[in-house]
């Protein structure tokens, strides 16, 4: 589902995205942040369309909430027959 919502406008010229996403201890997504936009405003509009539909995410375990209020997690989006962070 999620490649479906970027499947036409991935079609267009881009580049790469690198995304960070920073997720709170309860799991909900605190921020996204384009390090790379994709260089079309459709195509980063849908990355946080997906961020969003997936959140929240799993809260983190009990030592890990313990030590971090929220983690950041980067990655560079690449869209061909799916989805694929790298």
């Amino acid at each position: 589902m999620a490649f479906d919502m970027v499947r036409d406008i991935v079609k267009q010229r881009h580049v790469s995205p690198m995304v960070t996403i920073a997720v709170r201890a309860d799991g909900s997504v605190e921020k996204v942040t384009f390090v790379v936009s994709s260089g079309v405003p459709a195509i980063d509009e849908g990355i946080r369309k997906i961020i969003a539909s997936h959140a929240p995410f799993g809260a983190f375990p009990p030592t890990l909430a313990r030590q971090y209020d929220v983690i950041e997690i980067r990655r560079t989006w690449v869209f061909d027959t799916a989805i694929r962070l790298q």
